[in-house]
C-alpha cells in the first residue's frame, strides 16, 4: 500500500522503518525535515497535505492536541486538500474528547478515522509487536486491521472513537504508578549489599514485578551504579503528560485518582532534579537515591 507518516520521532520513525520493511510504498513528513529524511527508502513530503495526496493510509502519532491540530488543520495541513476515501489512523496518547472531535472533522471530508493509540515501546514498534487499542466503527476497524497487523502483536478493538484512548490510559496508569513505587522499593533495599543488577533481575522474577521490567531493568541497574540506561525509549516528560491527560479525564468522569495524583507530584520532582528528556525509569532512580543527594 501507500502508507504515509506524519511524526517521525521516536515511535514515529520505527513504525516508518517497519512499513518500509514489509515492502511498503511509505512515504513520511515532520516538522523538522531531517528526521524525515532519516528513514531509508521512504519518500520525504514537504507538507502534511502532500503526504495525503501520496498515500491511501495516513497514520499520525504526534505529540498532543495542539500537534493534531496543526498537522491535520494548519497551513497545508493533512485535510486541507481532497481526502475522500483516504484512511487516518491516528496513533496520538490524547484525551479522548480530542479523538472524537478529529474523527467527526475527518469524516465529514469524507474520509475514515480510526484512533488506535499504542502500547509498547520502540522496540516493539521496529519489531511489529505493540499492543493496539483500538477505537472505531465496525466497518473502518476492518479496514484499518491489516494494516495495524503488521505493526501490532495484539490489536484490541475498544468501542468507538475515545475508546481506543480510555484504554491506553487504562493500560499506562499502573506503568506510571510502577515506576514511582519501585524506586520507593528500592529506596528501602539500599540497606541490602546486594548488587542492583541481581536485585533488579530477582524483582523480575517475581509476582510483583510486572514485564517492564525484563527489558527495563538492567537500564534502572546501571543507572543505581552510576552507569547508563542506553537509549531512552520514553522520557519522564512523556509520563508527566500522560499523567496529565489521565487525571484530566478521570476528573471530567468524577473519578478520583490519588495515587496517580501523587505520583505526577513525584515526577515532576525527579524532572526538577534530574531531566525531563531523561529515561522514564529514572523516577525509580531518583526516588532510591532521594535522600543521598
Amino acid at each position: 500500500m501507500r502508507i504515509g507518516v506524519a511524526g517521525i520521532g521516536k515511535m514515529g520513525a520505527a513504525i516508518a522503518a517497519r512499513l518500509v520493511e514489509l515492502g511498503h510504498d511509505v512515504a513520511v513528513w515532520n516538522r523538522t525535515p531531517n528526521k524525515a529524511r532519516a528513514i531509508a527508502n521512504a519518500t520525504v513530503a514537504s507538507t502534511p497535505a502532500e503526504l495525503a495526496r501520496h498515500s491511501e493510509a495516513i497514520i499520525t502519532i504526534l505529540t498532543d492536541a495542539a500537534a493534531l491540530d496543526a498537522v491535520y488543520k494548519g497551513k497545508g495541513g493533512l485535510i486541507t486538500g481532497e481526502i475522500a476515501g483516504r484512511l487516518f489512523i491516528e496513533m496520538s496518547t490524547v484525551l479522548p474528547a480530542t479523538e472524537m472531535a478529529l474523527a467527526e472533522t475527518v469524516r465529514a471530508k469524507g474520509a475514515t478515522f480510526v484512533e488506535c493509540p499504542v502500547g509498547g515501546s520502540t522496540g516493539p514498534a521496529r519489531q511489529g509487536k505493540l499492543i493496539g487499542l483500538m477505537g472505531a466503527d465496525d466497518a473502518d476497524a476492518a479496514r484499518a486491521r491489516p494494516i495495524l497487523e503488521q505493526l501490532c502483536r495484539r490489536v484490541e478493538h475498544a468501542g468507538p472513537v475515545g475508546a481506543g484512548s480510555i484504554l491506553k490510559f487504562t493500560i499506562n496508569m499502573p506503568l506510571m504508578i510502577y515506576w514511582q513505587a519501585l524506586g520507593e522499593a528500592l529506596a528501602l533495599a539500599q540497606s541490602i549489599p546486594l548488587d542492583p543488577a541481581r536485585l533488579m533481575d530477582l524483582l523480575s522474577e517475581t509476582s510483583g514485578g510486572p514485564n517492564v521490567l525484563k527489558a527495563r531493568g538492567p537500564g534502572v541497574a546501571a543507572m543505581l551504579k552510576g552507569g547508563d540506561p542506553g537509549p531512552v525509549t520514553f522520557n519522564v516528560d512523556g509520563g508527566i503528560k500522560d499523567i496529565r491527560a489521565m487525571l484530566a479525564e478521570a476528573k471530567s468522569r468524577s473519578i478520583e485518582l490519588p495515587l496517580l495524583e501523587r505520583a505526577l507530584a513525584c515526577y515532576e520532582e525527579t524532572k526538577r532534579h534530574r531531566s525531563g528528556e531523561a529515561e522514564v525509569s529514572t523516577v525509580s532512580v531518583y526516588w532510591a537515591t532521594r535522600g543521598k543527594q
